[in-house]
């Protein structure tokens, strides 16, 4: 069958890849061990197993599935009464196979274990994402979310997009500070300076010379208004509505509160996801959602000037301060436990998406106010 470009195809590629990065993390030692790589599917099934590990294979393919097919059902070049058929069909080959190749792979890595269990999750997660597009298709849905956002964004607000629904899963990286992503200085000086051991270089490296020091209360508050702030301003750069953009603020507090009580549980306990939300937390979030509202009549080219910003003063607050040791012990949790199926992919998203959201606005500062909508 003809495939027509679509946003959705180029999508469910970047996921692929994402899935592939996750599956194969961290990509070192890799041995040949003499068995078969698709020696686990005559395996027994693992003697231990959590409903975590169950709901995360089932999950993690499932945006797959309903991107390829949402893929197919808007190139594919058939009868109606066939689309919605074929579109899983298609979806569910390609997640399964995908799949199949990533758990053959693990054969040649230590920290990776095959397993036929994993397999068929990943494939019935994957079914179940693709068949959740068909019956979205089948119910009108999705015209519904394309008449959706040309009514509440610009014409061109795919990027904005793509950061706006990574946020929440960056988010789920620990981090020092609540809604602090892109703490990474620290990090990367020790990384640089261990990779120019016993070289002459590493008498050249610049380093800062200033004790780090924990944030004090106040820096905290702002640094948590900040990262309410950021995104919510992102938002605005695409929208023109101001009732909109309140509703859309308040979404986002919302969502980054819940992705954060929900990092907090997996890295702590169910008992501890409200551990976070201490005094300053809460005044934080309070002016940033309070600064959110203030700014709903800015001008979209304002508020992408403000959005570089607040994300300069943020990263340059968080990167003064350095990481806790019981930070430090949380992280060595994600590493070395259960998360490092995930570990890798959301350590990259919180260390990177400030620096994406920098980038993306500095060229839509560059290239001028977006394209108007034309009123449907």
């Amino acid at each position: 069958m003809t495939l027509r470009k679509t946003s959705a195809w180029p999508l469910a590629q970047v996921y692929a890849l994402l899935i592939v990065y996750a599956s194969l993390y961290p990509f070192s030692g890799w041995r040949d061990q003499g068995i078969s790589p698709w020696a686990f599917l005559s395996s027994p099934w693992p003697r231990y197993w959590t409903g975590f590990d169950l709901t995360a294979n089932t999950a993690g393919y499932a945006p797959l599935g309903f991107l390829l097919a949402l893929a197919v059902l808007r190139r594919g070049e058939m009868p109606d009464a066939m689309r919605n058929w074929a579109a899983i069909g298609y979806a569910t080959l390609g997640g399964t196979s995908l799949a199949f190749c990533m758990e053959s792979l693990q054969t040649y890595l230590p920290a990776r274990v095959p397993s036929n269990l994993d397999w068929g999750l990943n494939a019935l997660g994957t079914l179940l994402g693709a068949a959740l597009a068909g019956a979205l298709e089948k119910l009108g849905a999705i015209d519904h979310w394309s008449r959706f956002r040309r009514r509440w964004f610009v014409e061109e607000p795919r990027g904005a997009l793509v950061l706006l629904a990574l946020w929440p899963i960056a988010l789920l990286f620990p981090a020092a500070v609540p809604l602090g992503l892109g703490q990474v200085f620290e990090r990367l000086e020790g990384a640089v300076a261990d990779w120019l051991m016993d070289t002459p270089f590493l008498e050249w490296l610049p380093v800062r010379d200033v004790e780090l020091q924990p944030l004090v209360p106040g820096t905290e508050l702002v640094c948590v208004a900040l990262g309410v702030l950021a995104p919510c301003l992102l938002a605005y750069s695409v929208m023109r509505s101001v009732p909109r953009r309140a509703v859309f603020a308040a979404f986002v507090a919302v969502v980054g509160i819940g992705a954060t009580a929900l990092s907090a549980a997996l890295s702590w306990g169910p008992v501890h996801a409200w551990a976070w939300l201490s005094y300053p937390v809460r005044l934080g979030l309070l002016t940033g959602l309070a600064l959110a509202f203030l700014l709903l009549p800015l001008p979209q080219r304002g508020c992408a000037a403000l959005v570089l910003l607040a994300l300069v003063v943020h990263l340059s607050l968080l990167n003064q301060a350095p990481e806790s040791a019981y930070f430090a012990q949380t992280l060595q949790t994600w590493e070395q436990g259960r998360f490092i199926r995930f570990h890798g992919l959301v350590q990259w998203l919180g260390w990177l998406w400030p620096y994406a959201a920098l980038a993306y606005v500095l060229v839509r500062v560059s290239t001028g106010e977006p394209r108007p909508r034309i009123p449907q």
